[in-house]
């Protein structure tokens, strides 16, 4: 076993720009309820001017985002300006009627019409008004905080030298019954998510939604993975509306040759796209990626006949029950991933009409996955030869640790913490070690479980949760190694992949042993 240091450098996938946490009109609506509560504490002279100009800016942005649809976000904003419009507000009118009428109601003075000076206009006092005005402000600041921690996510461009398209199949197998339901004549269903490189699209070309094909789906997955996490749904409203860097249904781009083919499968209750930004970065390198959807094991699976599928797994509390549920669970997965790679090679000989005919090379295939999908990856490898590689993001050994694993893997995973269950590393290790291929263990610093997924992108920022790489950091190191290994073995780029890999954290290589 050898032990490398980790380097300086950092991966290949580009900086992530993060787009803002509000749009244009959110932020005009912020501006103008703080300008409502500010207006108070403003000279006599500027307070209508400033009163005007705040209710111009925020009634109308208030009114579009209200037709194109308001953010949950946004709602301690106006919140906090419609407490505060009263009393930026009634001074102003008072001051409109005291001048037609000639006579004032409060402190400031003001020419009353008739040319006398009318009795100044009433005002709270300054340490009355103060709590007001400051319960307002803080209100008003919860918007773009809670914008700031739950984002509408921004996905990075992928560095390729690719565009990358997206699209959506289903795949039923007719000979595998459905083993979650008691109808005998119901057969295994999938649905797969591929990713592929494609052509520059034109400017303003459409990009894929996240989490659906339809808004619809979108909102539905969203709901069922808060649902899951035991968060209230609107918090991931966000999600629901972001969209990726792919398109839908590009053309395959003739310029990559034959695609080596990666499948995907997600975590226990995750879905499909959870792990977009790594897929989309590994098809704008070369690659096709299918990741699946697992009915009854996934968050929510809309078919195509627009039934939605929840998850039925759960767990029972006890250990030993669970890790047999888990290691039946898993079997399931790796059954799928085989007939998708299967259902892949024969979409590649052209047994039906699609643009992919001839452009998948099956004989290069990588299957990989997250949490219980990493499981069922390395479940999957030692089942099936046709696998020429493993990738494991932070997935414990579920199921039987025989046959050994005959192919290189990678395991992704995250510093050991009091929280790591105490099976975990030894049941890895043993995997890697066993294997007849290199094994390699990248423990990323600072990583978290949700590391190796999406949500850094959309979730709050805190640490026992995404980790503390940050939004532009994760993506980034999870792809760049995921690639850095896929390269070397898929590709046979010459060099050891442990130089690379060492690149992005604390690596250790399982060597098979030479007598073996």
């Amino acid at each position: 076993m050898r032990r490398c240091a980790p380097g300086a450098e950092h991966g290949r996938v580009t900086e992530i720009i993060a787009g803002p946490s509000l749009s244009p009109l959110e932020v005009l609506a912020l501006l103008g309820a703080l300008a409502l509560v500010a207006a108070r504490w403003l000279a006599p002279a500027a307070r209508p001017r400033v009163t005007i100009a705040a209710g111009a800016v925020l009634v109308p942005s208030a009114l579009v985002l209200g037709v194109t649809g308001l953010r949950w976000q946004l709602l301690p904003v106006l919140a906090g300006a419609a407490l505060a419009a009263p009393f930026a507000v009634a001074p102003l009118l008072r001051h409109r009627i005291g001048r037609r009428t000639g006579r004032g109601t409060g402190h400031d003075a003001d020419p009353g019409a008739d040319g006398g000076t009318a009795r100044p206009a009433w005002r709270a006092r300054w340490w009355l008004a103060l709590p007001g005005s400051a319960a307002c402000a803080g209100l008003i600041a919860t918007g773009p905080v809670a914008a700031w921690a739950f984002p509408v996510p921004e996905f990075p461009e992928p560095s390729g030298d690719f565009a990358v398209g997206t699209r959506v199949l289903q795949w039923t197998d007719p000979g595998r019954p459905e083993t979650f339901t008691a109808d005998p004549d119901d057969r295994r269903t999938v649905v797969v998510q591929l990713w592929y490189p494609a052509p520059k699209s034109p400017a303003g070309t459409p990009r894929a939604p996240y989490l659906g094909r339809t808004e619809q789906e979108a909102r539905t997955v969203a709901d069922a993975l808060a649902h899951g996490v035991g968060l209230p749904g609107f918090l991931l409203d966000g999600v629901a509306r972001a969209r990726g860097r792919s398109v839908v249904d590009a053309p395959v781009d003739g310029a990559a040759g034959r695609l080596p083919v990666v499948l995907f499968s997600p975590g226990s209750g995750g879905v499909r796209t959870q792990n977009t930004a790594w897929a989309e970065e590994l098809a704008g390198h070369g690659y096709l990626v299918a990741a699946l959807d697992h009915p009854y094991d996934c968050a929510a699976v809309v078919l195509a006949d627009g039934r939605t599928v929840r998850s039925a797994t759960a767990s029972s509390g006890d250990r030993d029950q669970d890790d047999e549920l888990a290691a039946g669970w898993t079997a399931v997965r790796a059954a799928d991933l085989r007939f998708v790679l299967t259902r892949l090679d024969a979409l590649d000989r052209g047994e039906s009409a699609d643009p992919l005919n001839g452009r998948l090379d099956t004989a290069r295939a990588a299957v990989t996955g997250h949490s219980m999908g990493g499981a069922a990856a390395l479940q999957a490898a030692r089942q099936d030869r046709r696998f020429g590689a493993v990738v494991d993001l932070d997935g414990y050994p579920h199921g039987p640790a025989s046959p050994a694993l005959t192919r290189p893997v990678l395991a992704l995973t995250q510093a050991l913490t009091p929280a790591t269950d105490p099976r975990y590393p030894p049941r890895l290790t043993e995997a890697l070690a066993a294997g007849t291929a290199p094994g390699y263990r990248l423990t990323v610093p600072g990583a978290a479980h949700l590391t190796f997924t999406d949500a850094p992108l959309y979730l709050p920022p805190l640490p026992s949760l995404v980790g503390s790489l940050g939004r532009t950091e994760s993506p980034r190191t999870v792809a760049g190694a995921t690639l850095a290994f896929l390269d070397a073995v898929l590709r046979e780029r010459p060099g050891d992949p442990a130089g690379a890999l060492s690149a992005y954290g604390d690596l250790t290589v399982h060597r098979p042993d030479a007598g073996r």
